[in-house]
């Protein structure tokens, strides 16, 4: 799954643990959903996307292999 957090965080001016700490998960949880190494659940993937003012579908997309 790919997703925008990277995008969002920049345009927002945060880092990974202000994120973090944000939507209660580790600066690690984030940087391996930056990386593509750890997909999110539904919950986790509403919090963020309800963090940044954004529909889910926004953030993360499903690619031919999901």
């Amino acid at each position: 799954m790919k997703n925008n957090i990277r995008v969002e965080r920049a345009i927002k001016g945060i880092t990974q643990e202000e994120l973090a700490n944000k939507i209660s998960v580790s600066r690690q949880t984030i940087n391996a959903m930056e990386a593509g190494k750890y997909v999110p659940s539904t919950v986790l993937a509403l919090k963020i996307a309800r963090y940044f003012g954004k529909k889910v579908e926004d953030i993360f997309t499903l690619e031919k292999n999901d």
